[in-house]
C-alpha cells in the first residue's frame, strides 16, 4: 500500500543547521509533489512552536509541513496557513502532564543537587518540564540519565526524553510516536501508510513496527537509532541528515526497500 504520511524528525534527520542548504531541495521538491497527490508530511520534533517556524522561513521553505508534534507530545495542525493546537489532545496531554510531575516535585531538588554536585551541567525547568537538563558530554548524559531513570521506575508514568546531551521529564504516554498514531487515526490512516524517520533517542517511540511499517534513519543517525530501524526491517541511508531520507523514500518509492 503507498505511503499517505511522512514523519520526520528535523534537526539531524532532515535539517542540517551548518549546511547550505539545510534541508534538501531535492526533499523538498518530492515533499511538495508528495502533498500535491494527497499526501501529507508531518514534522516531529523537540522544538517548540516559535523556534521551529523561526528556522523554517529562515530555510525559506517553500513547502510546509501539515501536521507538527512540538516538544515531542503536542500537536499542531495546520489550517489556512496557520498552525493551530489539537486542543483534544493537547489539553488531556497538559492535564496529565500536571497530575504527574504534581508527583515529581518534591524529588527534583535532591536530583538537582546530585547532578550540579558532580557535573558540570545546566539544569533548569520550563514550561514542559520541572527538570531539564544540558549536559558537558555524551558521558556525562549517560550518567545523569541512569540516575534520573532511577526516578522514572519509583513514580509511574515518569519517562525521561533525551537527545544527545538534551534532556527532559515528560509522561510516559505523550511522546513522538504516540502522537503520530494520534494523527493517522485522525486521519483513518495505519501503520502500513506511515513512514517515519529520526536520527536520535528521542525519535525511537515513533521507529517502531507498530506506529510505522516504513522505517528510515540518515548515516547520522546515533547507533541505537539505526540497530533500532534495521531490526525492524527499515533503511539506514549512507547519506546524512536530508539527503539520506530523500534517499530512502526514493528507494521506498521505487520498491527498493
Amino acid at each position: 500500500m503507498p505511503i499517505a504520511l511522512v514523519a520526520t524528525d528535523f534537526d539531524g534527520t532532515i535539517f542540517a543547521e551548518f549546511e547550505k542548504p539545510a534541508l534538501s531541495p531535492r526533499l523538498m521538491e518530492w515533499l511538495h509533489a508528495f502533498q500535491k497527490r494527497g499526501g501529507r508530511w508531518m514534522i516531529n520534533t523537540g522544538r517548540d512552536l516559535p523556534s521551529l517556524l523561526e528556522t523554517l522561513a529562515r530555510a525559506e521553505v517553500q513547502t510546509w509541513p501539515d501536521y507538527l508534534v512540538l516538544v515531542e507530545r503536542e500537536i499542531y495542525i495546520k489550517e489556512h496557513g496557520v498552525y493551530t493546537s489539537w486542543e483534544e489532545w493537547n489539553a488531556a496531554c497538559r492535564q496529565a502532564h500536571a497530575e504527574l510531575f504534581k508527583r515529581v516535585y518534591p524529588f527534583i531538588p535532591e536530583l538537582v543537587a546530585w547532578v550540579e554536585a558532580h557535573f558540570a551541567a545546566t539544569v533548569y525547568a520550563d514550561a514542559w518540564s520541572p527538570f531539564c537538563v544540558v549536559a558537558a558530554s555524551t558521558n556525562d548524559a549517560d550518567a545523569i540519565e541512569d540516575r534520573a531513570r532511577e526516578l522514572c521506575r519509583r513514580i509511574p508514568g515518569l519517562d525521561y526524553v533525551r537527545n544527545d546531551v538534551y534532556a527532559r521529564f515528560a509522561h510516559v504516554q505523550f511522546n513522538k510516536g504516540t502522537a503520530l498514531t494520534a494523527v493517522a487515526r485522525r486521519l483513518g490512516w495505519g501503520p502500513d501508510q506511515i513512514f517515519a524517520a529520526g536520527d536520535h533517542f528521542n525519535d525511537l517511540p515513533m521507529l517502531r513496527p507498530d506506529v510505522a511499517a516504513h522505517l528510515a534513519a540518515p548515516a547520522n543517525a546515533v547507533p541505537a537509532v539505526q540497530e533500532a530501524v534495521r531490526r525492524s526491517g527499515g533503511y539506514v541511508s549512507r547519506a546524512s541528515c536530508s539527503h539520506g531520507v530523500i534517499d530512502a523514500l526514493e528507494r521506498l518509492n521505487d520498491g527498493l526497500i
